[in-house]
């Protein structure tokens, strides 16, 4: 499918010499208030627990080079959390995690994994970082151009307007400051390295979702033999090129929405679609064409019904389609001026805002920065335009979801794609087969690129592995004895049935 560009080649410099071992400073860590805590999502009875595992961890800074082409150089921060594994005697290791973005920040994912039922803590400490640019480690900060395009069919002169916008940002920010040339995925796994390095580890463990698996695939290819056991799920595309990556997203989403025109339509007599898989695609063809012309909006809801919103809603994973079906039954008929009930509820709900001295959880010049310093794919308006029309043609409900325009348009910095290494260590992949946001073809390709073994899951969760009990029961037993399970349970839904 993909051409594998990643074939084995000469390690870098940093991977053959030892890595420096700096000291991590260790101080108090951050106290957070229930205003933020609620805003991240916890119940107000989950308040102690957190204070509980917080008051347990150690929080710290590490220095390291800016540039590790010039390491006596500019000198940058990463921020280091670590919650001490509970039973010392029987103590396996340091397993640093990471949660995706790229731009997430980790800082308390060891916290959220121990909260979230993950039996990991026991034998390993487990190490939260910011990457550098995110959160309470050196930040990226520049403007970007983030306006959504106005509702209603995207023509090719709001293309190209919103193109030239995304290109004068993108040469501004990327010469805004040096740090941004230095947001690489390579350069987070040489910051990795340091960390191991500085907690006295000859080797580490690694738990990445996402994005971070691409950080796990980087670190393993750089640094195979500092690498103690690695679990990586919903693999990423292991060749960094974004219109590969936009395209066979749109074609796991659009496959994925396939099974809910099938579940529709074995439902004809609750949502009236038809009764046959095409009939359902037909019939929301014609729904989304009609809100692509005719946008509405409620008076009761801050949100405009256009195309682009019912072809998202077509993509998302089983959990939600029973809500998805219901709104687009609503929408059939609604005029307003009141938006329909289903939909109240849905986009009616969502956390409190977050204080201002909250945490940040995601970094988006860091997330731009890293997908374009490494993207090897073309940039210009004419590829993006043309391949976004034909996604319309080809996926009539879910291709209006998609970007008319390059991510890095205008990007002035050369790419710098990381050279990815086959190796025999321990490494579990886990994909998830109709998951559309890290396709189940990645992790196969991950798997060629890199070695490993493949855990396949059965359901379309996205990161799902750390979420469901029976699997994370699977990967807390990977980590303390090296089995890697052939498969383990996905997020289970009556949905998908």
């Amino acid at each position: 499918m993909i051409l594998h560009t990643l074939l084995a080649g000469a390690l870098s410099l940093g991977a053959l010499v030892a890595t420096p071992a700096e000291s991590i400073t260790w101080r108090e860590c951050p106290k957070y208030s229930d205003d933020v805590l609620r805003g991240r999502g916890l119940a107000e009875k989950d308040f102690p627990e957190f204070r509980r595992l917080s008051g347990r961890t150690e929080c710290g800074t590490l220095s390291v080079p800016q540039n590790y082409a010039d390491p006596d150089g500019k000198q940058i921060s990463i921020a280091v959390t670590r919650l001490k594994a509970t039973d010392r005697k029987r103590r396996l290791g340091s397993l640093a995690v990471n949660p995706g973005g790229p731009g997430g920040s980790g800082y308390l994912m060891p916290i959220e994994l121990v909260m979230s039922g993950m039996k990991l803590n026991e034998r390993h400490d487990l190490i939260g970082f910011d990457p550098r640019g995110v959160g309470y480690s050196t930040r990226a900060e520049c403007r970007l151009s983030v306006k959504p395009p106005p509702p209603g069919p995207i023509t090719e002169e709001v293309a190209r307007t919103a193109y030239d916008e995304t290109a004068a940002a993108n040469r501004a920010c990327a010469t805004s400051n040096p740090l941004i040339g230095q947001l690489t995925t390579a350069n987070v796994a040489r910051d990795l390295d340091r960390v191991r390095a500085a907690l006295g580890e000859r080797k580490i463990g690694f738990l990445g979702v996402s994005w971070g698996t691409w950080l796990g695939t980087v670190y393993r290819s750089l640094f195979p033999a500092r690498v103690r056991r690695m679990w990586l799920d919903s693999p990423a595309l292991p060749v960094p090129k974004m219109d590969v990556f936009t395209e066979v997203r749109a074609m796991a989403a659009d496959r994925d929405f396939l099974r809910m025109a099938a579940w529709i339509a074995r439902r004809d007599d609750t949502y009236g679609f038809g009764t046959t898989k095409a009939g359902v695609v037909s019939a929301l063809t014609r729904l989304r064409e009609k809100y692509a012309d005719h946008p509405i909006t409620f008076t009761d809801l801050d949100v405009t019904i256009d195309g682009r919103m019912i072809a998202e809603a077509a993509g998302q994973p089983s959990v939600a389609w029973p809500d998805v079906a219901e709104v687009l039954k609503e929408l059939v008929d609604a005029t307003g001026p009141e938006a329909p009930p289903a939909l109240k509820r849905i986009f009616g709900e969502g956390r409190p805002p977050m204080p201002d001295d909250a945490p940040e959880r995601q970094n988006p010049v860091v997330n731009v920065s890293i997908f374009c310093n490494e993207d090897l794919g073309p940039h210009t308006f004419e590829s993006a335009w043309n391949a976004y029309r034909q996604r319309l043609e080809r996926y009539p409900v879910t291709g209006e979801a998609t970007v008319p325009i390059p991510m890095c348009a205008g990007w002035p910095l050369p790419p710098k794609a990381p050279k990815l290494r086959h190796s025999d260590g321990s490494l579990a992949l886990s994909g998830h087969l109709h998951e559309s946001p890290s396709p189940y073809e990645w992790t196969l390709e991950t798997q060629k690129a890199i070695g490993g073994r493949v855990v396949t899951i059965d359901d379309d969760m996205h990161g799902s592995a750390l979420q469901t009990p029976g699997c994370q029961t699977k990967v807390a037993a990977y980590f303390d004895t090296g089995r890697v399970p052939d498969t383990c349970p996905g997020f289970s839904t009556t949905a998908a049935r």
